[in-house]
C-alpha cells in the first residue's frame, strides 16, 4: 500500500520512463472497442443480406455484443484488479482479436452472433484495464492531465471514426474487413503492451471472488439493456419489455444489499459512494444517451433524407471529431490543471447542448455548412472537453487496488447510456413522426407528396428527440456543477493516494 509522505524530505516515485509509450498501445486498444461500437453498423445491411439473417434478428448483432459488454463490464473491472491489469489487458486483446476473426469468418447468423457476443465478452476484460492501467501509470498531474486528455478524445471521438472506417471498408472492399480491421490493431497493441507497459507493485486486489455480486450484476444489466433494446422494437408497454426492467430493478437492487454485506464485494459501494465519482459516473451517462441518440439520427438524416453515401455519411462526422479532439487536447488538458473539474464538466455540457439546440432547427433543405457543421464542432468541443476531466476524475483517489472496478464504472455507465439513448430518442422520434403524418395524410395526393410528406415527418421526428437530447445535457451540466467539489489538483502525484486524500483541495505528494 502506499503511503503518503510525511516531511518535505520524500519525493515522488520516478516515472515510468516507457509511460508515453504505454499510451499508445491503451488508447489503440481503446480506439478499437469504441470503433467496434459503430463500424459494424455501417456493414450491417450487407453481411444480413450475405448471411441470410432475417430483419427480425438483425438487431441481434448489435445486440449481442452490447449484452455481453454491457453485462460483463463490472466482473471485467474486477478480474483486472485480481489478475493485474496488464495481464488482463493483453488476454483481452488476444481474446478481441480471436472472436474479431470468427466474426469476419461467418458462415451463417448463428456464428456471427455467437462472435459478436465473445467480442462483447473480450471487450468487458479489455475496456477497464486499459483505464485503469492508464490511471495507475500517470501519476503527475499535468502529465495526468495530457494521458487523459488523448484517452478521452478517443472515447468521444472513436463512435465517429468508426462510421467513416466502416463506410470506407464497406464500400471499396466487403463487410468482412469491417471484422478483419480489428486484428491488427489488436495484435499492435498487445505486443506493445507486452514490450511496453509496466504495472506499478502493489495494486492488485487478491480477495476471493464475490460470485455472488458477479451473478446478479451479470444478469441485472444485462436485464436493463436488453430491456431498453426492446422497448425500441416491441414498445415501453410491452409485457415483456416491463418484465425485463422489474427483473433488472429487482437483481440490481439485491446486488446492492448482497456488496453492503459480503467480505470481499464485486464493487466497493465506496467506489459509487464517493461524491465526485458519483457525479461522474451519473453526468457522462446521461451525456452519451445525448450523443448515442445523435449518432443515429445525424446518420439516418445524412443518408436517407440528403442522399450521402457510407463513405460520405462518415466524413461529414469529421467536424464533430475535430471538435473532440480540440476539446480534449487543447481546452481540457491546459486548464485541467488550473481549475475544478466541474468549471470544465459543466460549460463542456452546455456548450454541447448549444449544439444540439442548432440542429433542432433540422429541415430537409437544410444546408450542411451553414447549421450541420458548426452544430457538430459546438457538440464536439463540449463533449470533448467535459469528457477530460471526467475520464480522470473517475478514477482519481480511489484506493489503487479498486481502480479497475472504477474504471469498469464509467464504461458501464457509457453502455447503459448508448442503450438507453438508443432506444428512448427513437421511441420519442417515431412517436413524433407517426403524429405528424396522420395529421398531415388526407393532403398528399400524389406519390411526390407522400414522398415529401414521409421525409418532412422523419425530420420533425429527429428534431423532436434532439429537444430531448438538449434537456438531458443540460441535466448532465447541472449534476456535474451541483456534485463534483473536488479542486484543482495541485502538487505532484495524483494516483494511488488512497480513497482519501485525493478527494481534497490540496493532494499530497505520494511515495511507495
Amino acid at each position: 500500500m502506499p503511503k503518503i509522505a510525511d516531511s518535505p524530505a520524500h519525493t515522488a516515485p520516478v516515472p515510468d520512463p516507457g509511460r508515453w509509450k504505454a499510451l499508445v498501445f491503451i488508447a489503440l486498444a481503446q480506439l478499437m472497442v469504441v470503433l467496434d461500437a459503430t463500424i459494424v453498423n455501417i456493414a450491417l445491411p450487407s453481411a444480413q443480406q450475405d448471411l441470410g439473417i432475417s430483419d427480425g434478428n438483425r438487431q441481434w448483432v448489435i445486440t449481442a455484443y452490447a449484452l455481453a459488454f454491457g453485462g460483463l463490464l463490472l466482473f471485467g473491472g474486477r478480474i483486472a484488479d485480481l489478475w493485474g491489469r496488464k495481464r488482463t489487458f493483453i488476454v483481452g486483446l488476444a481474446g478481441f482479436a480471436a472472436a474479431s476473426a470468427l466474426g469476419g469468418a461467418a458462415n451463417g447468423e448463428a456464428m456471427m452472433l455467437g462472435a459478436r457476443a465473445l467480442q462483447g465478452a473480450f471487450g468487458a476484460l479489455l475496456a477497464p484495464a486499459a483505464l485503469s492501467l492508464l490511471a495507475v501509470t500517470f501519476t503527475d498531474a499535468k502529465e495526468r492531465a495530457k494521458a487523459f486528455g488523448i484517452y478521452g478524445a478517443i472515447a468521444g471521438g472513436g463512435g465517429a471514426v468508426g462510421l467513416i472506417l466502416g463506410g470506407f471498408l464497406t464500400e471499396y472492399l466487403n463487410w468482412r474487413w469491417t471484422f478483419f480491421v480489428n486484428i491488427p490493431f489488436a495484435v499492435v497493441a498487445a505486443a506493445g503492451a507486452y514490450l511496453v507497459v509496466r504495472e506499478p507493485a502493489g495494486g492488485r486486489n487478491r480477495s476471493p471472488l464475490d460470485v455472488p455480486g458477479v451473478i446478479l450484476s451479470t444478469l441485472g444489466l444485462v436485464a436493463l439493456v436488453y430491456g431498453f433494446t426492446r422497448a425500441e422494437s416491441e414498445g415501453w408497454s410491452d409485457a415483456g419489455t416491463v418484465g425485463l426492467f422489474a427483473g433488472s430493478a429487482v437483481l440490481l437492487a439485491a446486488f446492492v444489499l448482497t456488496e453492503a454485506r459480503v467480505k470481499s464485494p464485486l464493487l466497493p459501494l465506496r467506489v459509487l459512494t464517493d461524491r465526485n465519482r458519483g457525479g461522474v459516473y451519473l453526468s457522462l451517462g446521461l451525456a452519451v444517451i445525448a450523443m448515442f441518440g445523435l449518432f443515429l439520427f445525424l446518420t439516418y438524416y445524412l443518408q436517407i433524407v440528403k442522399g450521402y453515401s457510407p463513405v460520405m455519411t462518415g466524413f461529414a462526422f469529421l467536424p464533430m471529431i475535430a471538435g473532440m479532439i480540440v476539446g480534449s487536447t487543447q481546452i481540457g488538458t491546459r486548464l485541467m490543471t488550473r481549475v475544478p473539474p466541474r468549471l470544465l464538466m459543466a460549460p463542456g455540457f452546455l456548450t454541447a447542448a448549444v449544439g444540439m439546440l442548432l440542429l433542432t432547427q433540422l429541415e430537409i433543405g437544410t444546408s450542411y455548412a451553414g447549421l450541420i457543421l458548426p452544430a457538430q464542432l459546438l457538440l464536439g468541443l463540449g463533449m470533448g472537453t467535459a469528457f477530460m476531466p471526467a475520464m480522470s476524475l473517475a478514477t482519481h483517489g480511489v484506493d489503487p487496488r479498486d481502480a479497475g472496478v472504477a474504471s469498469a464504472m464509467v464504461n458501464t455507465s457509457q453502455q447503459v447510456g448508448g442503450a438507453i439513448g438508443t432506444a428512448l430518442l427513437n421511441t420519442i422520434a417515431a412517436s413524433a413522426t407517426t403524429a405528424y403524418l396522420a395529421d398531415r395524410a388526407a393532403g398528399a395526393t400524389t406519390p411526390a407528396a407522400r414522398k415529401l410528406l414521409q421525409l418532412q415527418g422523419m425530420v420533425e421526428g429527429y428534431a423532436a428527440a434532439i429537444w430531448w437530447a438538449v434537456g438531458i445535457l443540460a441535466v448532465s451540466a447541472a449534476i456535474a456543477f451541483v456534485l463534483i467539489n473536488t479542486g484543482k489538483p495541485e502538487g505532484g502525484v495524483v494516483a494511488g493516494s488512497g480513497t482519501g486524500a485525493a478527494d481534497e483541495v490540496k493532494i499530497p505528494v505520494v511515495a511507495h
